[in-house]
Order: structure tokens, then sequence, then C-alpha cells
């Protein structure tokens, strides 16, 4: 017994010793966190306390005394957060807003620049890039997004550049925000030639066209790693609540046309659940997001979900790296699913429900077909949604060309 003991402490030990490496190589620029890097590496916190970073300068407003901890973000202005110069590396980024609302977390522009590039890599709302769904707040965790009690925003993605990079805050909606902010970066870091440069892109379509994929990630040409993806969906409701979550995940990589290489088999098998998906938040993988919009007893306690007409998942290839060498697209179908049963229950409640089958485009389910068919039985449609994603990948290349952001008013469109 004592043996089984020792090898079952063995097993934890590796198990849960894997999972710290993977935080440990994310986050620290050496090998070990007990040991000096070979060359002097300089930490640096851009803060409203010290927005330079500058050593021995932090902290100086009311005699030392915090008197400087937040900035003010004006309508229509825009704040640097961080200018830096030379190579280093971001290690976390958080901040604190004084409101959280669909106009602060969706009208909040973050941008990113890498080694003087005049285009930035990541131009994203603030609120979607750290992973808070449809402009509002929940409390989850994962491998590199956190909000502990619902009122903070973290980051520990590590972004490296070589001769310098630029934060900052587009506010583009008409209310200001006090922001209370650190950026945690490490300066002198000497990186490979094999360094990649981080990207985020964000996208929303309000609706979705039928049986057009919503694409998470426009193809990009390059070489890289494609990270992941925090993705979100409001219910159409002209299909009465039926199970959206059918649509296969799809990548292309390198050359990929009209097949993809990578194919999922739904969107809560693509953040490792099934049959549907409650709220969870896990390292990699979660539904940090449901809301039921006007029915109270949607989501009941503990995440039990009887509908929920809102929700916002991830999903980060760590362990199951995606490298592209060429180009890459990342896209999910907008496909639903219900048993005969749901579907019959459907037609009863709205009569002219229409639901297109999956497979040779424009044929219809009719209900005659339906009560024909076992009720325990079920099958896919076709469906139109309005879908989000956020989309974040490394890539050889410190900017990319894809569209701008969508205008200000259709990121919160059917939010306030």
């Amino acid at each position: 017994m004592k043996v089984l003991k020792n090898i079952g402490f063995i097993v934890l030990f590796v198990v849960f010793g894997i999972v710290g490496l993977n935080r440990c190589q994310n986050s620290v620029p050496t090998d070990t966190i007990y040991s000096l890097p070979d060359n002097k590496i300089e930490t640096r916190w851009y803060t409203a306390e010290n927005k330079n970073a500058q050593k021995g300068k932090g902290g100086q407003a009311n005699f030392g005394r915090k008197g400087s901890p937040n900035i003010n973000l004006l309508p229509g202005k825009t704040n640097v957060l961080a200018n830096i110069e030379g190579s280093g590396t971001i290690h976390r980024i958080w901040f604190v807003l004084s409101q959280y609302s669909a106009k602060s977390l969706r009208g909040l522009r973050l941008q990113m620049f890498w080694d003087k590039s005049k285009k930035p890599a990541v131009d994203v709302p603030v609120g979607d890039f750290f992973c808070q769904s449809h402009g509002t707040m929940s409390s989850f965790e994962n491998i590199f997004f956190s909000s502990p009690e619902g009122r903070s925003l973290n980051c520990f993605v590590p972004m490296p550049f070589k001769k310098g990079a630029r934060i900052q805050i587009i506010n583009e909606s008409d209310e200001s925000y006090l922001l209370y902010y650190e950026i945690d970066v490490t300066k002198g870091d000497k990186h490979g030639k094999n360094m990649l440069y981080f990207h985020s892109y964000w996208h929303r379509e309000n609706q979705t066209k039928m049986r057009n994929d919503f694409v998470i990630l426009p193809r990009i040409k390059g070489k890289g790693r494609f990270l992941g993806c925090h993705c979100g969906v409001i219910q159409d409701s002209s299909t009465n609540h039926i199970w959206w979550g059918e649509g296969e995940y799809k990548v292309y990589i390198d050359g990929d046309s009209i097949l993809p290489t990578l194919c999922g088999t739904g969107t809560e098998d693509l953040i490792g659940t099934g049959y549907g998906q409650g709220r969870f938040d896990h390292l990699y993988q979660g539904n940090q997001y449901l809301s039921a919009q006007g029915d109270p007893e949607g989501v009941k306690p503990g995440g039990v979900v009887v509908f929920a007409d809102r929700q916002g998942y991830y999903r980060f290839h760590v362990p199951d790296p995606i490298y592209f060498y060429k180009d890459i697209e990342v896209d999910i179908q907008v496909m639903g699913g219900g048993s005969f049963k749901q579907i019959l229950d459907a037609f009863n409640k709205k009569k002219d429900i229409k639901l297109m089958k999956t497979g040779e485009p424009g044929h219809y389910w009719t209900r005659e077909e339906i009560e024909k068919l076992p009720p325990e039985h079920g099958t896919t449609f076709e469906r139109v949604d309005d879908y989000f994603g956020t989309a974040y990948w490394y890539s050889d290349s410190p900017f990319h060309n894809l569209p701008e952001l969508i205008l200000y008013g259709k990121r919160v469109e059917g939010l306030e």
C-alpha cells in the first residue's frame, strides 16, 4: 500500500510539475526561476505612478504617498500606456476601469505596435481581448487571462520585441473612464532569430449568412503559431432556442483551400466538453460566460443550462501547438442541431420556423418529415447568428494586414 501511495504521489508531482513548467516557460525569460540570466535584464513597470518606467522615479506624486494611481481616458483621446525602447518582453498587463459596460469594454480600443512598426499587431476591444464577452464582466482564470472577482483585466501572454514596443488605448466611446494599469516588462532580453511577434484580431458578424462559416482569423501569410481564440454568440431567436453549437472548428494551414487540414466536431467539443456546454473555466478551455437575456430560468445556479442565448468561450493551443509555415485561416461553422422531439416542439411553438438541412443547400426540414422520425434521434441544420471572435497568434512579422477594427457602433450594437 505504501508503494502505491508513493507511485500516486510521483504521478501527481509529474503532472502538476508539467503544468507549472508550462506556466514558467511562458512567463520567465530564463530556463529556471532560481538563477540569473546570462546578460543583465532589467525589470520595469509602466504605471500611472511611473509612466516612463524610469529607475528610481516611481511613486513621486503626493510626496510619495499614492498620489497618481490612475489616468483619465477622455472620449476621442489616445493614451500611450507604454513606449519602450530596445529589446524586451512584456510579461503581464493589468487593467482596472472605473466603470464596466458595453461602452467601456467594447469602446476602448487597445493597440500594440512592435519594433517601430506604423501598423499595429494588436487592434481589439479591451474587454474581448481579456476574454470578457458581450461587453460584460465575469470571474474566470485560464492560462493567459484572468479576472479573479470579475473586477479586473489580467493578461499573461508573453510578448517579445527587439527594437521597441508601444501600447496605447483609444477611447472611442462618448464617456470618460479612470484606468488603473500596470504593464510589467523586462528590458535587455536577447531574442534569437526564431522569435515571433504576438498578434490579436477581433471581428463581429451580426448576423452571419446562411451556410457561410464565421471567420475567426482571416487568412494571413507568413510563419508562426496560432495560439487560440475567445469567441461568443448571441443566438438568433427564430430557431426557438434549439442548440446552436454544432459547427465544426476548421484550421486551414499552408495552402489548404477547399478543405482544412484540422477539423473539429462541434463547439462544445472544441472546448473539451460534450453534449452542450455549461459554465466552466479551465486552463486551456472554457465557457466562462452564460446569459439568458429576458429568461431568468435559462441559466440556473451552478451553471446548469436550460437555455442561454449569449455565450462566451475560449480555447488555447498550448500543449497542442498549431504551427504554420506559409499561411493560416481559422473558421467555425454556424450550425445547430437537436433531437427530433426538440425540433417538433419548435415547430409547435413557431409555425413559420425554417430550418435548412445541412448537406446539399436549399433543402428545409418540414413538420411532416419530423413527425415520422424517432423523437429520440436528431439532426443538424444551418443557422444564422450574431458571432464575434478574438484570435491570438504569433507571427514572424511585427504587423499584419488584416482589416481595421470595425466601428464602435457595430461593436456595441444590441449590447447597451
